[in-house]
């Protein structure tokens, strides 16, 4: 990465750090190294290696976990809600995260810990919201609820290999594998058609409508029903994806992601989840380098670049507002073809206190 494109990531980085900031959420920082365990949800996809003595280790592959299990050594009774906001590298051996293509890539997001309510969601998708607006991000918010979907196909009699199998195919909206499955299964024409509704729940808030109509039992009506308040207390313009089914197991409430245009990867997911132990959260991360493909073309102006004479020019060009580069030679012809090279048009002089200011390319022997 060079200097304009860092420059760039460390500003969103800031800018969005100091937003989570004043919204109470306080700053932690996890391990990049922690133990493998095979419960983790990342294990499969995580980097791995060996210790002197013999110990599995794994870089660090998504935060949630790791900032969960700091809340629950140190902060073992809150006070809750709990706010905390990291940021910081992920590595992954396979290249399919949610929010990059990248085996190394970068993150920051908040999690939200300790209460469970239809307003702790809905703080999270305007905080969400927020985040895109704070770095000039063009993106739609799309909700789902992967439990909902379970829901459906638990009403429809499914389990097991068949349940695990529809889920995948409702996630990919895959009509031809619904059918395939329907027919290797054994599915009448009822739960066929259900089905294929679920790969159709996309679009404004009549998705909800559709929803409630193929809800049967508690759990996809309290779904629906949860929905509509999060909606109404956010009370801006949302996506409903309710075919999305991806990682039910994990997620125990709604899931949101964004999508800015020209990218077909979101720049920013998350939902709610259960800490080990049962404890409630919810959160969500931004990839960095996706926020810099989306703002591709767009980099910040950079302040103006002086070459300083003496340090005493380079402190008062830095307190101007200006950036300093000192001199390291008194060889005029060396220090003026660094400066074409470098872009530096003026040269900065501290001349009985006072600074002045001479083109680079007029400066004098």
């Amino acid at each position: 990465m060079l200097p304009p494109e860092w420059a760039q990531r460390e500003a969103i980085r800031a800018q969005l750090s100091g937003l989570f900031s004043r919204w109470g959420y306080r700053g932690v920082e996890v391990p990049a190294l922690e133990y493998a365990s095979a419960h983790h949800p990342q294990d499969a996809v995580a980097f791995k290696l060996i210790d002197s003595g013999g110990q599995v280790l794994s870089l660090r592959s998504e935060f949630t976990t790791a900032v969960g299990r700091l809340v629950r050594t140190r902060y073992p009774h809150g006070p809750f809600p709990l706010r905390l906001q990291y940021s910081g590298r992920l590595w992954l051996r396979a290249l399919n995260s949610e929010l990059g293509r990248l085996r190394e890539f970068n993150q920051l997001g908040v999690e939200l810990i300790g209460v469970e309510t239809a307003r702790s969601d809905a703080e999270l998708l305007h905080l969400a919201a927020a985040a895109l607006r704070e770095v000039g991000v063009g993106a739609a918010l799309e909700v789902g609820y992967p439990g909902f979907v379970d829901a459906v196909l638990e009403d429809a009699g499914l389990h097991g290999a068949a349940r695990a199998a529809l889920h995948d195919a409702i996630d990919r909206k895959s009509g031809a594998d619904v059918d395939l499955l329907c027919g290797q299964f054994g599915l009448g024409g009822d739960t066929r058609r259900t089905l294929h509704a679920l790969t159709d729940l996309y679009g404004g808030p009549e998705v909800l409508d559709a929803a409630q109509g193929l809800a049967r039992g508690t759990r996809a009506q309290e779904a629906v029903a949860h929905l509509r308040r999060v909606a109404a207390l956010y009370a801006g313009p949302l996506l409903f994806d309710l075919g999305v089914s991806r990682r039910y197991d994990y997620y125990t409430g709604l899931t949101f992601r964004a999508y800015a245009p020209g990218l077909n990867q979101p720049v920013l997911g998350g939902g709610r989840y259960a800490l080990e132990g049962g404890l409630p959260g919810a959160g969500f991360a931004l990839g960095l380098e996706r926020l810099m493909r989306a703002l591709a073309g767009d980099l910040p102006p950079e302040p103006e670049l002086v070459l300083a004479l003496d340090l005493a020019a380079a402190d008062a060009a830095r307190a101007q507002g200006l950036h300093a580069e000192l001199a390291w030679t008194d060889d005029r012809t060396e220090l003026r073809a660094f400066s074409t090279a470098r872009g530096i048009h003026r040269w900065a002089s501290s001349q009985g206190g006072t600074l002045t200011f001479q083109p680079a390319t007029e400066v004098t022997q």
